[in-house]
């Protein structure tokens, strides 16, 4: 997820990591120049099915879609091809989800080095996960957690980013901006923010990953399902949903608790 309308060339065009706002009206710092991307990686990632306008390499991978990190792991891995419906702002997952059986928790670590309002932001972030009585749940932890929230590299373009599940677990890290996001609406725009990062991590896509320009502006970018997997979630709609927590871009200040759209999903899949 971004921040909606960036400001310059630099700044991230899309995705779950909330690229630095110009909501706010703020510059961010040019990022110093960055490590040229191979044809190979690139056609790698367009096979995925995702976006290579505006991709990043950082720590560990690629990020792509503004938060969506892709790893070596991932690149190198062909899952089984699946049809799937590739539409408009209809909600979907990946080919790759958490294996919960009949029923499993994940537990969540937040690291001492960001502030105490992305505790409060994680505990609100469980809590409306939990109050959905799906087979996966959430528990925040003190050490040793399946999900570890830390502080992002110091110049980063970017809100938030986290990746994907594989071999049935969730992606295990969410790398959050604190020095961007600020400490104010813990409870609400922080905790909107970090349950996207976790949406990610348990397997769901953009709502408008089709079409980002809906929550984020610009031209529209569609790459198709591809080999990670754009699979539709059966009961959500088709057509826009202008407030669902998994839209690639926010509002600086926004709140946005799961819409009945969003529970649907999120029953369906877990």
């Amino acid at each position: 997820m971004k921040l909606r309308n960036i400001l310059s060339a630099a700044a991230l065009c899309t995705a779950s990591v909330l690229a630095l706002s110009s909501c706010s009206k703020q510059q961010e710092t040019v990022a110093p120049a960055e490590e040229a991307i191979s044809q190979s990686v690139l056609s790698k990632i367009k096979d995925m099915g995702l976006t290579t306008q505006d991709i990043k390499k950082v720590d560990g991978g690629y990020l792509v879609e503004g938060d969506i990190l892709i790893t070596d792991e991932n690149l190198a891995t062909k899952p089984e091809y699946q049809m799937l419906r590739v539409g408009t702002e209809e909600q979907y997952r990946t080919t790759n989800l958490v294996s919960v059986g009949s029923g499993r928790t994940i537990s969540i670590q937040v690291s001492v080095y960001l502030p105490s309002a992305y505790v409060t932001a994680t505990d609100e972030l469980i809590r409306r996960y939990n109050a959905q009585s799906l087979l996966i749940r959430f528990v925040r932890v003190t050490s040793g957690g399946q999900i570890f929230l830390s502080k992002a590299p110091a110049g980063s373009t970017y809100l938030a980013s986290a990746g994907f599940p594989s071999s049935g677990n969730a992606f295990n890290s969410v790398k959050v901006n604190s020095d961007a996001i600020g400490t104010a609406n813990a409870s609400t725009y922080i905790a909107t923010i970090l349950a996207h990062e976790i949406g990610h991590c348990i397997g769901f896509r953009h709502t408008d990953y089709a079409g980002r320009q809906y929550s984020c502006g610009g031209a529209a970018v569609n790459e198709g399902a591809g080999t990670v997997g754009a699979i539709y979630i059966p009961g959500t709609p088709s057509g826009n949903d202008p407030n669902s927590w998994m839209l690639a871009c926010i509002g600086s200040g926004a709140n946005r608790p799961f819409n009945t759209n969003d529970v649907t999903a999120l029953r369906y899949v877990y």
